[in-house]
């Protein structure tokens, strides 16, 4: 499990999954906030880490010792990477740069609203639509099972954000 934060966003990623939650969307990630975000994800029922046993983050400040504490309390060591090592977060170092080529870089912003509109729908296109090549170019969660091979059902597009995000599908038969 990898912690990292998105511009003004806190995400957690699942690494043999690759799946994604984002925990919280602030401008200002002090303490606090910090605090509550660990509480949300180590919540006993409906908590992203849940059953996870480490949370790897780099050594930023907003990782405080109250988010350490609150993590421990659910049973998670929380492991501070070295200093100066992105290959040891490569993960979550993608799944940044992905969300921000594909997606971030392309929109103008306009609050707090917008950002967490665009990640939300980035997450679900990044889950359901897109092909990821350290899986075998597969999707990572699909919504239908893959149409037979030979058959040739039409092929249909899907859009997120305005056409921003496309995903080309063959119907399932």
């Amino acid at each position: 499990m990898d912690g990292c934060t998105v511009d003004a966003g806190l995400f957690f990623i699942h690494l043999e999954s690759r799946r994604i939650c984002l925990a919280g969307v602030t401008r200002h990630p002090d303490e606090e906030w910090m605090e509550q975000m660990a509480r949300n994800g180590t919540m006993e029922d409906t908590g992203f880490l849940n059953n996870r046993r480490y949370l790897l983050h780099d050594r930023d400040r907003k990782y405080c010792q109250g988010f350490r504490e609150v993590l421990r309390t659910g049973g998670i060591e929380p492991i501070a990477l070295p200093a100066r090592s992105p290959n040891l977060n490569a993960y979550a170092e993608r799944w940044v740069r992905s969300v921000k080529e594909e997606c971030l870089s392309k929109l103008i912003l306009l609050g707090e609203g917008s950002l967490r509109r665009a990640l939300r729908h980035y997450q679900v296109h990044y889950h359901e639509e897109r092909n990821h090549q350290g899986k075998d170019n597969l999707l990572l969660f699909p919504l239908q099972t893959p149409a037979a091979p030979g058959k040739q059902e039409p092929v249909r597009c899907r859009e997120r954000l305005g056409g921003l995000l496309k995903y080309y599908e063959r119907k399932a038969a």
